[in-house]
């Protein structure tokens, strides 16, 4: 009980003096995640938005792929953009394998099914006579599109918090694709996986609390959000 008691008092100590390599950790797996989430954002709202409201040949085909894609491991994501990164991969020249680059591309292919899946059951809950009606109004179809965004952005905030929170506490593509470099490419999860391994517990407890916080911080905004948009009677 003491051994706990003082590891949890070292790991707040790391957290609250500042400690470069810990704050570093911390900021690379931020930044790292932040970009991804933004480059995968748009064009699978966009994804979603037509899965809902197109009607097309394929559609079912890819809604079922896109469902499917939420089930593949973090690590077969891993495997597969490593073996095309790698030397001897069709994209081997362009030296991305352990690169910031490399893990912004493994947590976009992470986060994509999810925020496509999760965003098409978003506009799914709007009737289609939603987007008829603001067509028929004499809106365009890109002020439609945001009418529609509007009346579900709830759902598509969750789809956003939900990806997030994959890709930034993923920790099986991050290594093969970051390789777990100091000050270059570990992020939260890779230095908890590592300190764990070694022993040291007290940075794997802070960064943990990082992650910890970090939810509930996402969840406590979605909630407030919400009850900000209710309408109350």
């Amino acid at each position: 009980m003491e051994s706990l008691t003082t590891t949890i008092l070292e790991a707040l100590t790391l957290l609250f003096s500042g400690d470069t390599e810990l704050w570093t950790i911390i900021g690379i797996s931020f930044r790292i995640s932040t970009t991804a989430i933004i480059i995968a954002m748009i064009p699978a709202v966009f994804i979603g938005f037509v899965l809902a409201y197109a009607d097309f040949p394929g559609r079912r085909l890819l809604i079922s792929i896109s469902n499917t894609l939420l089930a593949v491991p973090a690590v077969v994501v891993g495997l597969t953009l490593y073996i095309v990164l790698s030397r001897q991969g069709p994209l081997g020249e362009w030296k991305l394998l352990f690169s910031q680059t490399a893990m912004v591309i493994g947590q976009v292919a992470l986060s994509f099914p999810i925020l496509v899946a999760m965003s098409h059951s978003a506009f799914q809950s709007v009737e289609i006579r939603a987007w008829d009606t603001a067509r028929t109004l004499g809106r365009n179809p890109l002020s439609a599109f945001f009418i529609i965004m509007k009346e579900v952005r709830f759902g598509l905030l969750g789809a956003l918090f939900a990806g997030y929170g994959r890709i930034i506490a993923e920790v099986g593509a991050s290594m093969m694709l970051g390789g777990n470099i100091l000050n270059s490419t570990r992020n939260i999860p890779t230095a908890i996986a590592m300190e764990t391994s070694k022993g040291e517990f007290a940075q794997g407890i802070a960064l943990g609390i990082i992650l910890v916080s970090m939810a509930f911080i996402l969840t406590m905004s979605l909630q407030y959000m919400q009850g900000k948009g209710s309408i109350r009677t």
